[in-house]
């Protein structure tokens, strides 16, 4: 599990994109909202410019790491 941060729609759609190319599932959630994270109206919905949680059915997808590594906040 890690943090993301999207500043705009435009992120959004590239993390959505990078999660539409992941294998397992991904899951991003903020206090106790859950949504897929490869449905682009979900990320858009849940907003943006706010620390969201990511979680990858399978943690060991270091190609969507990598793809979203700039998103990720400490």
């Amino acid at each position: 599990m890690f943090k993301i941060r999207l500043e705009n729609p435009a992120e959004a759609e590239e993390f959505v994109k990078a999660a539409v190319q992941c294998g397992g599932d991904v899951d991003l959630h903020s206090g106790v909202v859950y949504i897929d994270g490869k449905s682009l109206l979900g990320v858009l919905a849940m907003g943006i410019k706010r620390e969201m949680s990511v979680t990858l059915n399978n943690p060991e997808d270091s190609m969507f790491k990598n793809a979203v590594e700039k998103f990720v906040v400490a």
